[in-house]
């Protein structure tokens, strides 16, 4: 996996948003997201491929940590090109994306110290997480719990963090699910099945089997209407948005999925060890080689990069940050996947 496509889009104060085609667009500047989901990629990184980008490690936790507004208890998300903060306080989902990276760094991350940064950062920034009402913030929070506790079971914030926002999640789902509608929401939005990972990840952790049970029927259902009449993966498209208890439009399609699926999927065969859990990842990453409504290459693995998706036209040639770090993780996460289940 080639990592060319990654760097073109960092500089010294972090990754950027977007990209004209292959050339990196100032105009967007940076945003916490992607600098914190840049973070987490740093940490699964083999040796070799560390070598060549290792002085990013630094470069993506300075901009974690000046996104931190503690006059306000929450992250920054949107700073411009010139290093200007654009706003006080960043969404809910971009403060829950950050403390995902911040637990799973205090747990992966390759040194020491980074580790202890990361550990201390989550306890001063988490309590914000506490008050989140967005079902894919709590999720990504919940994410960052679990890789905390992973650490020290004794990470009492952590627990809370991971308890209240299962019990939050599971109250959504039964009052949202219908028997053809198996959801938290009654809409279809974005990072899907990170909510039924985070249920998963939490049973698992908290030894609450209507919790994996919950899961794993999500899980089931948001995957059964990504497959298409000929078996590709089709993740559920931008336009599906704010349409309620509707089924899923097909596009825009988006590489944040498909990395999302796998894990969820992982998830999944850690709590049933049923491999056709392998064969749902599988068939998610395949979208990335050209198995897909299109029939395109998105990605290309010599560079590492992705196009940012699929639309009604064709493909997106842009290569933004997000789609080349969903890219980035969905590789590592499918070869952890095929490793572990032998």
């Amino acid at each position: 996996m080639g990592i060319d496509g990654l760097l073109r889009l960092c500089d010294d104060t972090g990754i950027l948003q977007h990209s004209i085609h292959s050339v990196p667009d100032r105009a967007h500047g940076y945003c916490v997201d992607d600098n914190a989901r840049a973070l987490m990629l740093m940490n699964r990184l083999p040796d070799d491929v560390l070598r060549q980008c290792g002085r990013l490690l630094g470069v993506f936790a300075a901009f974690v940590q000046h996104a931190w507004n503690a006059d306000k208890g929450e992250f920054r998300n949107f700073m411009g090109f010139g290093r200007n903060w654009l706003e006080e306080v960043g969404s809910e989902d971009s403060c829950g994306r950050t403390l995902w990276a911040l637990g799973a760094t205090a747990r992966e991350g390759k040194m020491p110290g980074l580790r202890q940064w990361a550990g201390k950062l989550f306890a001063c920034t988490a309590p914000s997480a506490l008050d989140f009402q967005s079902p894919r913030a709590i999720a990504f929070a919940m994410l960052g719990a679990d890789y905390l506790l992973g650490t020290d079971e004794e990470q009492t914030l952590a627990l809370q963090i991971l308890e209240q926002g299962a019990d939050r999640l599971l109250t959504l789902h039964a009052a949202t699910a219908r028997p053809d509608w198996q959801w938290y929401e009654s809409v279809l939005a974005y990072d899907n099945a990170r909510l039924p990972e985070a249920m998963l990840r939490a049973g698992v952790r908290l030894g609450r089997a209507d919790l994996t049970a919950c899961g794993l029927e999500t899980l089931r259902w948001i995957n059964d209407i990504q497959i298409t009449p000929r078996g590709y993966f089709r993740p559920v498209g931008s336009g599906s948005f704010g349409h309620a208890y509707a089924p899923p439009r097909p596009f825009d399609q988006q590489p944040v999925e498909i990395w999302a699926s796998i894990d969820a999927a992982s998830a999944a065969y850690d709590v049933t060890g049923d491999a056709i859990w392998l064969t749902h990842a599988r068939r998610a990453y395949d979208w990335f080689a050209g198995c897909n409504d299109r029939g395109v290459a998105v990605a290309d693995p010599s560079s590492g990069t992705s196009r940012d998706g699929i639309n009604p036209r064709g493909l997106n040639l842009n290569e933004g940050a997000e789609s080349v770090l969903a890219y980035q993780h969905a590789s590592y996460a499918i070869w952890d996947f095929i490793a572990k289940v032998g």
